[in-house]
């Protein structure tokens, strides 16, 4: 169970302040000449960073959110249920913690990553850290912060259709690396609503398609932000979260994206975890 919470952690954290929800349709293609479809997805796309909230969007320094986490494992049976207060730094600055106890929290920043749990302070596995660069890469807010200024992104315009009830548009993406990432933008709002993401192995050529779901979305500090995300990956859910309250901007320090923070929280809380094994190990139970 730990394995796959760590696992669906990995996958939530980028997306605290991440913006989309919907199911999966193909859209209905309209003929356009390449240059008339970029043009299209483009005008698209900064119609929905103008509603996200344009520049108060654009510049966002930090969140800092609260709510409930559900993680599913590889069955897509449930396996975890938690709080959490969750602190990220764009473009790849993550902590999350679970609560009341905060004695279980992950931290990313760049190309590191600790955890802390009962057995103490340790590096993030290869694999968890492979999983938060792909997911910070391909993250919405960096895609529509950063990733559509890439050189080389193809833009399409894919087109029109009706997504549980909603009248949505949708925009196809194809990076340097041949990644396609498909996004639905709702017709009235402009808000992202789903985000597709297709990669392929280079090493097995197996095609992997993750989901991201959007909804529920509340102005905060001019920002829309979304209450609801959920994740699912070749056809399995990994993670749904429902927040309770977030914060933009509110000057979380660098100082706890690190693992001299994590240091400092097991000094705090680890007393009580060896007390408890020296209790187990006196008791002959250890």
């Amino acid at each position: 169970m730990r394995v796959e919470r760590r696992r669906a952690v990995v996958a939530f954290l980028v997306v605290s302040a991440c913006f989309l929800a919907l199911s999966q349709v193909r859209a209905q293609q309209q003929v356009l000449l390449p240059d008339q479809s970029e043009a299209k997805a483009k005008q698209v796309l900064q119609q929905a960073i103008t509603a996200l909230g344009g520049d108060a969007y654009l510049n966002v320094q930090d969140v800092t959110c609260t709510g409930r986490m559900t993680a599913f494992d590889h069955s897509g049976d449930l396996s975890g249920l938690e709080d959490f207060i969750s602190y990220s730094k764009p473009p790849n600055k993550t902590r999350q913690e679970n609560l009341p106890k905060r004695n279980i929290i992950n931290v990313f920043n760049g190309d590191a990553g600790w955890e802390l749990d009962r057995g103490g302070v340790t590096e993030a596995p290869p694999t968890d850290m492979a999983q938060f660069t792909q997911n910070i890469h391909n993250d919405i807010d960096n895609i529509l912060r950063q990733r559509i200024h890439e050189p080389g992104m193809i833009f399409r315009y894919a087109g029109t259709d009706i997504v549980d009830l909603h009248a949505v548009e949708w925009i196809e993406l194809v990076d340097n690396d041949n990644n396609t990432i498909r996004i639905s933008f709702d017709r009235t709002t402009h808000l992202p609503m789903q985000k597709i993401l297709e990669t392929i192995n280079q090493r097995t050529q197996f095609k992997s398609q993750e989901i991201e779901y959007f909804s529920n979305f509340h102005p905060i500090q001019g920002i829309q932000t979304p209450f609801q995300t959920t994740r699912n990956r070749n056809g399995l859910k990994v993670y749904q979260a429902f927040y309770d309250k977030c914060d933009y901007n509110t000057g979380v320090a660098d100082s706890l994206f690190t693992r001299e923070s994590l240091e400092q929280r097991w000094a705090q809380v680890g007393g009580k975890y060896k007390e408890k094994k020296g209790k187990y190990s006196d008791n002959g139970k250890d």
